[in-house]
């Protein structure tokens, strides 16, 4: 393409298109770009979505959705873009292997690939494969010289440059090896975690509930485990947990809730449970569906040093004055175009090769 800016003008007339597709309303708009020929098509993208993974509720995928919508602004784009040396290399081909646990969960990487001006070829998940080949449409439409710089595979990745493939600790080893003469971002499993006083207020454990149950907690940004003091009163957290009560109501997240519960006392652990969410204590960062861990800490330069030496495992921490990079309770799922994944700056990997 001419320059960085007209591919910022194309995910910015996109974050326009997906600005009708929100959890108040779907609504058509005037003056969207080739609204007629995508909009109603959108749509169904969105209801086939749904249908082929139940996890993606209509709730979870506009929200999804309002969040791109408000990255994708020129100035979001160019405040971003800003912080690093982009278009000086030759463009290359990037493969990217996407994880499918959340709605457009590989869109950043996408994004990232394109607005350095590579090429990118894309391998999705098969929980995740709707959404994304349509947008993928509608930018070269609204940027035509973007035409043959979007691939989709379901076959063998062969012919690229570099690597950028999200799955499991297990999958990760593989690609590690299959990638191994490639420049590659590999990334693993991680999970979110929450430190907790005591002191927090109602608000903010409200909030918190945000962290733990959008996206049924399938998120890596979602809040697995909470970290207690010795004296903790979980009285406060339930009462912030139950702003989510109905997600008992999705009869996928309760089949969960009932199986995992019925490991739990069948092993004989040690549970506090509310009827839609359930804690245990363990060491572990990642919980199963409907439940949380938790663990004590009884001070907190030792907390801060765990956290550290765990920072592998570890994709944000919320809490409120406790530690550098830390998120605000509530704002795990609104992360910034600069938040990237594992700590690791996409865009700088995407500069240098």
């Amino acid at each position: 393409m001419d320059s960085i800016k007209s591919r910022i003008n194309a995910f910015h007339k996109l974050g326009e298109f997906l600005s009708q597709f929100s959890q108040e309303k779907v609504e058509k708009k005037e003056n969207i770009e080739h609204n007629e020929l995508f909009f109603d098509g959108f749509k169904h993208q969105l209801k086939i979505a749904g249908e082929n993974n139940t996890w993606f509720t209509k709730e979870n995928l506009l929200f999804s959705i309002e969040n791109w919508t408000k990255a994708l602004t020129t100035d979001n784009l160019s405040e971003w873009i800003s912080k690093e040396d982009l278009g000086k290399n030759d463009a290359k081909l990037i493969a990217i292997i996407m994880a499918g646990n959340i709605p457009l969960v590989g869109f950043h990487d996408f994004l990232s690939v394109l607005i350095s001006g590579h090429s990118v070829l894309v391998k999705q998940s098969s929980n995740d494969k709707h959404l994304l080949p349509f947008l993928a449409k509608y930018l070269e439409y609204v940027e035509p010289e973007l035409n043959g710089k979007i691939s989709f595979t379901e076959e063998k990745l062969t012919g690229f440059d570099a690597v950028i493939a999200t799955g499991s600790n297990n999958t990760a080893r593989y690609f590690e090896y299959y990638f191994k003469d490639k420049p590659s971002i590999i990334r693993k499993n991680r999970n979110s975690v929450a430190v907790l006083t005591g002191n927090e207020s109602e608000k903010q454990m409200q909030n918190l509930s945000e962290d733990v149950f959008r996206y049924f907690g399938l998120g890596c940004r979602s809040v697995s485990k909470v970290f207690i003091p010795k004296d903790y009163n979980f009285d406060a957290f339930f009462n912030g947990m139950y702003k989510q009560h109905e997600i008992i109501n999705n009869i996928k997240y309760a089949n969960n809730y009932d199986y995992n519960k019925a490991v739990y006392l069948m092993s004989e652990f040690d549970i506090l449970e509310n009827g839609f969410l359930m804690i245990k204590e363990d060491e572990s960062y990642a919980s199963p569906i409907a439940s949380v861990f938790y663990e004590y800490y009884e001070n907190t330069d030792d907390l801060k040093i765990k956290l550290w030496e765990d920072r592998e495992q570890i994709q944000c921490v919320v809490a409120n004055n406790f530690i550098e990079n830390e998120i605000e309770f509530g704002q795990t799922q609104h992360p910034k175009l600069w938040d990237y994944a594992d700590g690791v700056n996409t865009l700088e990997f995407l500069s240098k090769i």
